[in-house]
């Protein structure tokens, strides 16, 4: 998803810049005074509680604001992204969106802060009252509004900054010119977002050819623990001889081993644009495991592959490449195949359908030609890297 907050004293504009950015990447639009107007119109609960306080160009408590902003998020679940205008305004607000959005796996893209003199807002409120005739624009609320901005909300920018990802942006000049100079600084946030793909199919499918194209089309970091176990094999190292055995045998090695392998590749590699996960996790216990590594670099999984082929279809491609050069040794075991896809049915399967209740996995159909399989998955995880 590309989540927006945009950010700004009254007056800069924000209203403006909204409904471009709105077109522009197709989000939802959470205005957090929008939906406290509304309530007041309606004369809601939530309306005849915060009257008095919006009147006064005060601030609403959170838990009213948290209420309607969580009850959008809940049904929009499936969109391109959310646009904040007007939250967070505090720095305790700051960290209930994070908290909102770790929650639907997501994160926070960029807050853009739209900046003004206070002389040009003062002004632009005062205009703005004459013609819209809104009550909450005297000279009286402008003033404590203006003055709530500075002391609440200013320390949110540094909330922001200290993540890296608060971008000013001169509000002043024509709307055009502030648009593209918003849209620059939202781009520039999208390319700073980590891009971690896991790639998942029967053994056999092609995730390993399809994994190396992604990589490198996206400039991505390849993880594939298979093939780093069989490189420490062949080097006869202290982790090759650990894992040697289970491999043999066609059964997953420990999560202490996996573990080691991610860190060390994650550790190597302290610049990477993301990572490209071949079949990891494996395991609904390595689902945790993969969502404490999103959590220390800060990112969470931006698209899940699926390569379908049947099983059957599988085995005869990992016992035909046993007859090959590019075959594996353990390749020509029948049954050492047989019991691999059945390993795979077993354990990884169920961890691709419990994704499947909380991302749009990007299925494609493996028996297609390479090209067109890798065609079709770099336009998915474009896509999904966008949305999330």
């Amino acid at each position: 998803m590309i989540n927006i907050a945009l950010f700004g004293p009254p007056g800069v504009g924000k209203g403006t810049q909204s409904k471009y950015l709105l077109e522009k990447y197709g989000l939802i639009y959470i205005s957090t005074g929008d939906m406290l107007r509304k309530e007041i119109s309606e004369q809601t609960e939530i309306g005849s509680k915060v009257k008095d306080i919006i009147d006064a160009g005060g601030l609403v408590d959170d838990e009213y604001i948290v209420k309607l902003i969580k009850d959008v998020i809940k049904t929009n679940k499936d969109c391109n992204g959310f646009l904040f205008d007007g939250f967070p305004r505090t720095y305790v607000q700051a960290y209930i969106l994070d908290g909102l959005l770790q929650k639907m796996h997501t994160k926070l893209t960029c807050m853009i802060k739209l900046e003004a003199p206070n002389e040009v807002l003062r002004q632009r409120l005062l205009d703005r009252a004459s013609k819209q005739n809104r009550v909450d624009d005297t000279v009286e609320v402008i003033r404590v509004r203006l003055e709530e901005y500075d002391k609440k909300t200013t320390p949110v920018a540094s909330y922001y900054n200290e993540k890296g990802i608060c971008y000013p942006v001169d509000g002043i000049g024509s709307i055009e010119g502030v648009s593209a100079r918003v849209e620059e600084r939202v781009e520039e946030s999208i390319k700073k977002t980590l891009l971690n793909v896991v790639v998942y199919g029967y053994p056999g499918a092609g995730k390993g050819t399809q994994c190396k194209r992604l990589a490198k089309h996206f400039n991505l970091v390849y993880i594939s623990i298979g093939r780093i176990l069989l490189e420490e094999i062949e080097k006869e190292s202290e982790l090759g001889k650990r894992a040697n055995e289970y491999i043999r045998n066609g059964v997953l090695v420990p999560d202490e081993i996996v573990i080691q392998i991610i860190e060390d590749r994650i550790r190597v590699n302290p610049n990477a644009r993301g990572f490209v996960f071949k079949g990891f996790p494996r395991t609904i216990i390595q689902t945790y495991i993969m969502e404490s590594f999103m959590k220390r670099m800060h990112s969470s999984i931006s698209a899940i592959v699926n390569l379908n082929t049947s099983s059957l279809n599988c085995v005869k491609r990992l016992y035909d490449r046993g007859k090959t050069s590019d075959g594996r040794s353990y390749d020509e075991d029948l049954d050492f195949v047989i019991k691999r896809v059945k390993e795979y049915e077993r354990k990884t399967l169920p961890v691709l359908e419990e994704y499947r209740k909380q991302y749009n996995i990007i299925d494609i159909d493996g028996t297609q030609d390479r090209d067109k399989i890798t065609e079709l998955m770099l336009a998915g995880v474009d896509k999904a890297y966008r949305r999330n």
